[in-house]
């Protein structure tokens, strides 16, 4: 917002500190001459050398008088531009973090996010501002990377089934006798996989936003519906699903955490062994938050490798011989879904293979 150009903070400091100190002497000085008023006599007789009194009195307090004023005039004038030299080198050594913080600030504005303060000495509330804005910093800068991957992703993924279906057209265009059936089996396979992925992408920015009412919920009902959904495409991939566990009550979207659910249930399915896999579904309650937790059978992973699998667009090696294609958005959706319901995600390697996900909420706690 525009603002109308005003005094410099350092500025101000430096008249207040400078005021403070003229007063303080005027006090002091003020002092000085009440207690000198209290013990001073108004006038005396003139004594001559040989201790006789003489004829005549003399004017004490009014003498002092011309003697005190100059003097306290004078050390109010150096108190005052001792004040302001003073004063103007306190305030610059006290506000040049906040100088360094502001330039910080600038250079993050013009697009620069790597820049860190980094403000040496001792913790106060200066250098805490400088902790909290590095740390803002960096996140900021994880974020807006993220997001430039995210994009350069979806830019990838949308474009690839585009340039699919240009290639089909131009195909069944320079070749009339070309099979129409297969070309449109082919041509419906791809718009399905482009419309799988946009939707998804909606779906992402969504849970993102937040924009959706809050009701209760139970996930282990939930968890029933998305393995009773599911379980033709186990029976196709010879995958057992084991489902158990307590009510686990909290609060959100009911569509959200389906679909939270539902695809850690898919993706244990595709992610898993070629023959006689089996994925487990397990609910459970905390005292201050419910857990739900899937695991599967698979090949083994590293912790290189789990640590990846959130990214967007990341995609199992084990996606290979599934036949799945997916697209790799899965474990980006639930990780968006749970934090926009204040939950926590945990994703570990089992030891005998395969990945255990557990997703952690808030407790819906009966009225």
């Amino acid at each position: 917002m525009a603002r109308a150009p005003g005094l410099s903070v350092r500025l101000k400091l430096t008249l207040s500190y400078a005021g403070f100190l003229m007063l303080a002497g005027a006090l002091l000085l003020a002092a000085v001459w009440v207690f000198l008023l209290r013990y001073v006599p108004d006038r005396a007789m003139l004594i001559n050398p040989d201790d006789r009194p003489t004829h005549g009195v003399f004017p004490i307090r009014s003498a002092l008088l011309d003697v005190f004023a100059p003097r306290a005039a004078a050390v109010l004038a150096f108190l005052l531009v001792f004040g302001l030299v003073g004063g103007w080198i306190l305030a610059g050594r006290m506000l040049a973090p906040l100088t360094r913080i502001t330039h910080a600030t600038r250079t993050a504005t013009n697009g620069s996010l790597s820049h860190r303060i980094q403000l040496p000495g001792r913790s106060d509330e200066f250098r805490e501002l400088a902790d909290a804005f590095d740390m803002m910093l960096a996140q900021l800068e994880a974020h807006v990377a993220a997001q430039e991957r995210f994009a350069a992703n979806a830019s990838h993924e949308l474009r690839t089934p585009l340039a699919i279906s240009k290639a089909l057209l131009d195909v069944a265009r320079t070749d009339p006798n070309h099979d129409t059936g297969e070309l449109v089996d082919r041509l419906h396979a791809v718009n399905t996989r482009a419309i799988d992925l946009t939707e998804a992408l909606l779906l992402l920015s969504r849970a993102g936003q937040r924009s959706f009412a809050r009701e209760h919920v139970d996930l282990s009902l939930l968890a029933e519906e998305a393995t009773e959904t599911l379980l033709p495409l186990a029976e196709k991939h010879g995958v057992t699903i084991e489902t158990d566990g307590d009510l686990t009550p909290t609060r959100g979207s009911q569509a959200l955490l389906l679909q939270l659910t539902t695809n850690l249930v898919q993706n244990a399915i595709v992610h898993n062994l070629p023959e006689h896999g089996t994925v487990r579904v397990h609910t459970a309650v905390r005292p201050r938050s419910v857990l739900l937790t899937v695991e599967n059978t698979g090949d083994p992973l590293t912790p290189q490798q789990v640590a990846t699998l959130t990214e967007p667009f990341q995609r199992g090696t084990e996606r290979l011989h599934t036949g799945h294609a997916g697209v790799g958005l899965g474990l980006a959706i639930v990780t968006t879904i749970t934090g926009a319901h204040d939950g926590t995600l945990t994703l570990t390697p089992r030891p005998a293979g395969g990945l255990g996900v557990t997703v952690e909420l808030p407790t819906q706690h009966p009225n």
